[in-house]
């Protein structure tokens, strides 16, 4: 009989890489909460320029995320270790003491650590993505009583794929041979090789995270190994406070700058489906993914496709229109101006709104600022969401198949009381209800909105809506009046 996920962690430890990162945050609580016998959690940790590891670790702790946690078992905290390093440093930065615990001690391994900016030169991706990879591998050869390797990857990992299944496919590029060519080539021909080195993806996070995968499979032989390939992960479903989210990128950036009335067009086919995850589903999908690695044993590679795969579908369209609707019932404080926009398909027709609906006015509230004797700041931020939303348009003009009858067994193969716990199936929420919490949390967590003050924001958004309303009637009064002039004069 096979042990409940609380039992098999009993008296275990488990070292975590990207652990002050959003899903390393939510995986820290979860694992503290729901497996109260594990034994303690090694935090691979930067060192933070004026602060002791201890400070740093308090400094985590008082994360929003903790709170249950401090306020009912304030002792689990005790099951923290921060272990001082740095993935891109040789041998992780890790001191001799520290690793020789790490040896010792380590059970499990869960690597999250990545660089998730998808602009980045080829070589820091590589640096960080790969060579980063292979120095946790590297550690984790070493730990005498490894049971378990959980390497996360990316559901966006093999774009020229269209049905993505659950298995290991052969790499572009052997993973070594271009860590190699990487370190001896020059910058300039390097920067002169990457458009062709990663054409089989679009940006070299995709690229990076391919070929990792199989440097992460060649370990196979030396202990068990799993690869979790995350969809899009975000705002909590409900653990540990519902709508919980703490970073900008991919659909909360649009979210909030949809809401504030800076975004007001972007690409996107809207009949396609967006693979959206929340951030607990995905923190307990790698809880028993690492759980049935360690049972398990296999000498085979474990690859699992974390992804909704229209289990509950949501098109991008619907997801849109819901988040308009819920941002109207729950605006945000502080806009430039009323939320509105809408999506477009075509590339042109998208640039040409761009240009009216985000250049222009960028360069007028700059020129208003100037007038005033303020910094200018417009122009500057228009330029980076107009490269962040070059970056996911990648991923909403295209649709991909995710076969994902791994993770879906995963609920299957465990018990009613651990399903309760460890939830995975996304047909527990409603997007209505869901979509409406997210908004909520992008306000409390993101932007630092104390909810009392939705009365307040409630009141501004009519006013902006009015506003609005007026600028459009008269720049159509205004184009009526242009046109019938123009007739007048040459009649």
């Amino acid at each position: 009989m096979q042990p409940s996920v609380a039992e098999f962690y009993k008296d275990k430890s488990v070292f975590i890489t990207g652990a002050t990162g959003f899903l390393g945050k939510a995986l820290i609580e979860k694992l503290l909460r729901a497996c109260p016998g594990i034994t303690n959690i090694y935090l691979l940790t930067r060192p933070k320029k004026g602060l002791s590891p201890e400070e740093r670790l308090r400094e985590l702790w008082n994360n929003r995320i903790f709170e249950r946690l401090r306020e009912k078992e304030p002792d689990s905290f005790k099951k923290l270790r921060l272990i001082a390093g740095d993935i891109l440093e040789k041998d992780l930065g890790i001191s001799n003491d520290d690793r020789q615990e790490l040896q010792r001690c380590c059970n499990i391994v869960i690597h999250s650590a990545a660089c998730v900016r998808f602009d980045q030169k080829l070589k820091f991706a590589l640096e960080m993505n790969t060579k980063g990879t292979l120095r946790v591998l590297k550690l984790a050869e070493t730990m005498k009583n490894i049971e378990a390797f959980l390497h996360l990857s990316t559901a966006y990992c093999r774009c020229y794929i269209d049905v993505l299944e659950e298995k290991l496919y052969p790499p572009v590029h052997d993973p070594e041979k271009i860590i190699h060519l990487v370190d001896w080539l020059d910058d300039e021909t390097l920067d002169y090789l990457e458009p062709k080195l990663i054409s089989s993806e679009p940006n070299t996070y995709s690229y990076t995270k391919a070929i990792t995968e199989n440097l992460v499979a060649k370990y196979t032989s030396k202990f068990p190994v799993t690869i979790g390939r995350l969809s899009i992960v975000i705002a909590a479903y409900k653990e540990p406070i519902p709508g919980w989210i703490d970073n900008l990128n991919g659909p909360t950036g649009i979210l909030i700058g949809g809401g504030k009335g800076v975004i007001r067009t972007m690409i996107c086919n809207e009949n396609y489906h967006a693979d959206l995850l929340p951030v607990d589903m995905a923190v307990n999908a790698c809880i028993l993914l690492s759980y049935f690695c360690g049972l398990e044993q296999s000498k085979e590679v474990t690859v699992c496709n974390v992804t909704q795969s229209r289990r509950n579908p949501l098109t991008w369209k619907e997801s849109l229109e819901t988040g308009r609707k819920q941002i109207n019932d729950n605006p945000f404080s502080l806009c430039l101006w009323y939320p509105g926009g809408s999506i477009k398909k075509y590339k042109l027709h998208h640039r040409i709104h761009a240009f009216f609906a985000h250049v222009i006015p960028a360069y007028l509230i700059d020129l208003l600022m100037i007038l005033l004797g303020k910094n200018t700041f417009m122009v500057k931020l228009q330029k980076r969401i107009a490269g962040g939303l070059e970056v996911f348009h990648r991923y909403t003009i295209k649709e991909w198949c995710f076969k994902n009858e791994y993770f879906r067994s995963l609920s299957k193969r465990i018990s009613k009381e651990d399903n309760e716990i460890f939830y995975t199936d996304t047909l527990l929420f409603n997007w209505d209800d869901y979509i409406k919490n997210y908004i909520l949390g992008a306000k409390e967590f993101c932007c630092n909105e104390d909810l009392s003050t939705l009365p307040y924001a409630r009141k501004l958004n009519r006013r902006l809506y009015y506003l609005d309303l007026a600028v459009k009637v008269t720049v159509i009064l205004l184009i009526l009046y242009l046109f019938y002039f123009c007739c007048r004069l040459f009649s």
